[in-house]
């Protein structure tokens, strides 16, 4: 078994960015030449999450709305009082939805579902930078 790690750095809008990290997986599978194997795509930022979803307007739009009605963001928050800070929903929106996803490889190809597409969501407040890792381990 070989590992192979890449990271970029991803330029969000904030407030429910959604940013599509087909590429960036393709990319670290060719780079690798792994051929069977996982790879894993993690962002190390807790107001941030990456999932699959189908990445076309009416579902990044359900998404949207989902998270705003379940986790508003103009509601009273501990963290939000306690720190002095605004983003208390931004943190619950990436706990529910998750740091990571791991994607299985059979003979050079991520198997991604017809309408899966990996993408990162940005909850926090503001534009921001974030460091996206993709490891991939196979032979």
């Amino acid at each position: 078994m070989e590992t192979y790690t890449f990271t970029h750095r991803i330029s969000t809008a904030g407030n429910g960015d959604i940013i599509d990290l087909t590429n960036y997986c393709q990319q670290a599978l060719g780079d690798s030449g792994v051929r069977e194997g996982v790879l894993i795509c993690f962002v190390s930022h807790s107001t941030c999450a990456i999932t699959a979803m189908e990445l076309e307007p009416g579902a990044v739009a359900d998404l949207t709305a989902w998270l705003d009605a379940a986790i508003p963001a103009d509601a009273k928050y501990q963290h939000n009082i306690l720190n002095h800070d605004t983003n208390a929903h931004a943190h619950l929106r990436s706990a529910i939805l998750g740091p990571s996803i791991a994607v299985p490889i059979a003979n050079s190809v991520l198997l991604f579902g017809t309408w899966q597409t990996p993408v990162l969501v940005d909850s926090d407040d503001r534009p921001r930078t974030r460091d996206v890792t993709f490891q991939v381990i196979g032979t």
